[in-house]
Parts: C-alpha cells; sequence; structure tokens
C-alpha cells in the first residue's frame, strides 16, 4: 500500500469519525433541548387514567387500504379547577364538546361540535341532555355516548379549560379569524369579517352567549372559528420551524390540559406530520346536524337531526372525505 493511499483511508476515517461525532452531538442537543424545554410541559398534562368503556360496549377499529381514521373527543370547562385537578373542575359538565376526525387518507380534518343540550340517548339511562353523561358516569360514558352518536371509535380524549384558550393564543402571538357576526363582550368589540384576538379578549370572545339569539349555537360556531384560526397559525412554516415557539405554546397550554395516556407526545407529533402538507382549507368545521331547540319538561333542549347524523355516519366510515359537504347549520 503507497503511502498516499494510506493517507486517504486515514483521512476518510477521520471524516467518517467526525460526521459521526457531529451527528451524535446533534442528536445530544436534541435531548437536552428536549428535557429542557419540551419535558417539563409534557409533565404538567394531567393524565385522564379511566377514560374508555369496556371493549365490548365499543364500535369496531376500523381499518382501511389507507390506515384507520383518528377521532378525538374534545372537552372543554369554563371553570377553573380548585384541587388542582382539571377533572375536578369539569365536574358533571362539558361546556364544549368537540370530535375532531381525521379520515385515513389524511388529506382533511373535521371537527364536529355536539351541542351540550343535544337530546341524546345516554346507554344505561334513557334519553337525556348529552351532557349529563359526564354526571351519570364520568368521561367513560361520555365517550360511550359520543361513540353511539357516530358510530366511530373515539381514539384519544383531551379536556382543555377556557385558561387554555387564553394561553394559546397569547403564546401564537395572536389567532387571525373569521368572525361571522358582529357582537360585543365584556368590554371588547368584535366586528364581522376577519379579526385577530389574543388573551382577555380570545377568552371573551369563546365564553359569549347571551349577544346570540341562538346563544349557545353562535358560541359553538366562535369557539370552532377560533380553534380553527389556531390551527392554522399553528401550521404556519414559520411556527413549524420554529422549535421555541412550538415550545413556547406547550408550555403555555399543558397546565391547562389532561389527555389520555393514548394521546402522548409521540403520538401527537406522528399525527402532526402526517398532516403536515395539510392546506387550511381542508378544515371543515360544523355543528352536528340538528332540528332546533325546544322543550322536555321543563327542560330547554337541542333535538338532533338523526337522518343527518346517519348521513355523517356514512361519510366518517369513508377513506376519504375530501368531497364532503357538511349540512347547512341550523
Amino acid at each position: 500500500m503507497t503511502s498516499e493511499t494510506a493517507q486517504r483511508k486515514h483521512v476518510g476515517r477521520w471524516i467518517a469519525v467526525s460526521i459521526v461525532g457531529v451527528v451524535v452531538l446533534a442528536l445530544l442537543a436534541a435531548v437536552g433541548w428536549y428535557f429542557l424545554r419540551i419535558n417539563p410541559s409534557v409533565q404538567q398534562v394531567e393524565t385522564i387514567e379511566t377514560a374508555f368503556p369496556e371493549e365490548s360496549l365499543r364500535p369496531t377499529a376500523q381499518a382501511t387500504e389507507s390506515g384507520a381514521p383518528v377521532n378525538v373527543l374534545l372537552l372543554g370547562s369554563d371553570a377553573r379547577a380548585q384541587d388542582g385537578s382539571l377533572l375536578t373542575s369539569l365536574g358533571d359538565r362539558a361546556d364544549t364538546i368537540m370530535v375532531a376526525h381525521v379520515p385515513p387518507d389524511r388529506e382533511t380534518v373535521q371537527i364536529m361540535s355536539i351541542m351540550r343540550d343535544s337530546w341524546v340517548e345516554i346507554p344505561g339511562h334513557g334519553t337525556q341532555k348529552v351532557n349529563a353523561a359526564l354526571s351519570l358516569g364520568g368521561v367513560p360514558l361520555m365517550v360511550q355516548t359520543v361513540e353511539s352518536i357516530i358510530d366511530q371509535r373515539i381514539d384519544h380524549v383531551a379536556v382543555i379549560d377556557f385558561e387554555g384558550f387564553k394561553g394559546l393564543t397569547e403564546a401564537l402571538g395572536g389567532v387571525t379569524l373569521q368572525n361571522d357576526i358582529a357582537f360585543g363582550e365584556g368590554g371588547y368589540d368584535y366586528p364581522a369579517g376577519e379579526i385577530t384576538v389574543a388573551g382577555e379578549e380570545a377568552l371573551a370572545y369563546v365564553r359569549a352567549r347571551y349577544p346570540f339569539s341562538d346563544g349557545d349555537y353562535q358560541r359553538s360556531h366562535n369557539q370552532r372559528a377560533l380553534l380553527r384560526g389556531a390551527i392554522e397559525q399553528m401550521m404556519t412554516r414559520e411556527n413549524l420551524t420554529n422549535p421555541d415557539r412550538m415550545a413556547n405554546v406547550l408550555a403555555t397550554v399543558t397546565p391547562h390540559m389532561a389527555t389520555t395516556d393514548t394521546f402522548s407526545l409521540p403520538v401527537i407529533l406522528d399525527l402532526g406530520s402526517q398532516l403536515s402538507q395539510l392546506d387550511s382549507t381542508r378544515i371543515q368545521t360544523f355543528t352536528m346536524p340538528t332540528l332546533g331547540t325546544g322543550m322536555e319538561g321543563s327542560q330547554s333542549v337541542v333535538y338532533v337531526n338523526w337522518e343527518g347524523v346517519e348521513a355523517l355516519r356514512e361519510a366518517f366510515d369513508q377513506e376519504s372525505m375530501t368531497a364532503f359537504q357538511p349540512a347547512a347549520e341550523r
């Protein structure tokens, strides 16, 4: 072997060692950044220890050639935790009930509100407001009730108090959304059209119901508008490529969240990567079909349009929902 050949091999080894060294240092930096910035936030998320009903009471998990759908039940509370537990503050009611549905092809996302006064069958308890499921059987009965309505398996559950909405908008530097109806609430004015809200102004926005003739209908609509705006904001290139910004978002929101252990950070990141090419126009928000309000005894209730729900079930069964058009809201 010539000295020149030996020298080339020696240089090649040093290059390989240097590359390995850089990779190792990068991995160590990433791990260090995770434990310094992300892990403390993750540790703040309360775990919903018991969230799902018995397996025999649940719909069969679906699978298609593209994979399986993902359904997340989102519950929101306007009450602050008194003992440090968000689940205690949730108590026997949820002010907000939503289902986020991701079809197998990952080409769209549907976010559906379920009116909290919806008059539905609660398994084992007859017909009552859907919200009563929490007081009758906690989160597992709420999951079972929602699964029976949409005929889809709930994969994850997340609970957030409304202070979390406030923190999220602040961490994102404000959330821009489309406001359909001009109104005022809590000393703030919200003109019709595109508006940007943050902090207390955002909190007042998602809480407002008395300025509207249809009360909870418009409030649910506004909550979805803010959630949609927040998703669009988080999915911008500026945020997706800014790990510190995303770490700040997590640090702000996680104290106000509780999730099932199925909804871990790796699961969220994996789902996020699958949806990374999603255009904001592919995020659809709507209310579960209803027939309006009425009275059941002394209770004001919302009647469900079960024909519309059946059409929705059929749509949720499809591999793709790119052509899906939600029914016009009441």
